[in-house]
């Protein structure tokens, strides 16, 4: 079983910046994939970015180029660094946690229990 606890969320004005952490917990961390998602009122969750266990990232298009995921093996942390923060980046984000390469949307096995970002205009 693995825990995973985010923080770095709260209220920021558009055009600043956040830096989310998620610590996981339960499992050897290097072997785990990891995601960011966020859910907005309203809305379906939807993939932020993501990470896998060589270090290779993807990401949502609506954040590329402003967002980076990180890991640290040696402190069990995966990071989502956010700039240029907009209106619409405004929802809760979750941290994902898998034992094996995700094969599709959301195809994680493991879940946070999120932190809210609202960006203020």
């Amino acid at each position: 079983q693995v825990q995973l606890v985010e923080s770095g969320g709260g209220l920021v004005q558009a055009g600043g910046s956040l830096r989310l952490s998620c610590a996981a917990s339960g499992s050897s961390f290097s072997i785990l994939y990891l995601g960011w998602y966020r859910q907005a009122p309203g809305k379906q969750r939807e993939l932020v970015a993501s990470i896998t266990t060589g270090g290779s990232t993807n990401y949502g298009n609506s954040v590329k180029g402003r967002f980076t995921i990180s890991r640290d093996n040696a402190r069990n942390t995966v990071y989502l660094q956010m700039n240029s923060l907009k209106p619409e980046d405004t929802a809760v984000y979750y941290c994902a946690a898998s034992l094996r390469r995700p094969t599709a949307d959301l195809d994680y096995h493991y879940w946070g229990q999120g932190t809210q970002v609202t960006v203020s205009s």
